[in-house]
């Protein structure tokens, strides 16, 4: 049974999850703080995690980044009573796939949990050869791009952007085909995500990512990939 865990050190969020993630027919399990957090993922190697920001002993961003350095390939979705850009800036960059901002309805925590367990089963059961574009491989079994050799440290949100970008280069993708494509339908009136995740791929991928060569803006339009 898929397995949805949750941390968050208020019982009462817990209660609630844990109401709306049986309801929906799945399994769950928790922790109260960042370090056992890392230890309990582990012990119950869940197919989802949420992630309360402000954690005890390791914050929400620590326990996501140290999850991903060790090899974590699953759907991270963040938990916080602020909605501030700088802090979803800092949760993608973390490697979190979507931020949650508390109060949240029933219905939009299950949406999000449906539409992110989806896209992550599409991915792990592609089979298909990486694609090879400008000097840019992407190996989707690794969830990986190398640029001429060189192997690029990009979040699962950043790596998808930029291998839809690639598949299609010189053809232009406004904010909204980007959510729409990476997050669903459901989060098309969420677009202000798209410019914090270019910029930091951008910062990734580009010799001088203000004057970038292969991740381009279309003033107005949206962005394009652009080979060399």
């Amino acid at each position: 049974m898929t397995k949805i865990m949750l941390v968050d050190d208020e019982k009462s969020i817990r209660k609630l999850v844990e109401r709306i993630v049986r309801a929906d027919g799945y399994d769950y399990c928790e922790a109260v703080d960042g370090i056992g957090a890392i230890a309990t993922f582990h012990e119950e190697d869940p197919d989802l995690l949420i992630l309360d920001v402000m954690l005890p002993k390791l914050d929400g961003f620590q326990v996501c980044r140290r999850l991903r350095d060790a090899g974590a390939v699953i759907p991270i979705l963040f938990l916080s009573a602020k909605n501030d850009i700088v802090d979803k800036g800092a949760g993608f960059s973390a490697g979190g796939d979507d931020y949650i901002t508390k109060p949240f309805s029933t219905q939009e925590l299950s949406l999000r949990i449906e539409a992110h367990l989806k896209y992550y089963g599409r991915l792990t059961a592609r089979q298909d050869d990486p694609l090879n574009v400008g000097g840019f491989v992407f190996d989707e079994r690794r969830h990986e791009v190398n640029i001429n050799g060189r192997v690029v440290d990009l979040t699962p949100k950043e790596y998808q952007i930029l291998h839809l970008l690639a598949s299609s280069p010189g053809n232009v993708f406004t904010r909204e085909q980007l959510t729409e494509a990476v997050w669903g339908k459901e989060y098309l009136g969420e677009s202000s995500s798209v410019p914090v995740l270019v910029r930091r791929i951008r910062e990734k991928i580009e010799p001088d990512p203000s004057n970038p060569r292969y991740l381009q803006t279309v003033w107005r339009v949206g962005y394009k990939f652009t080979e060399d």
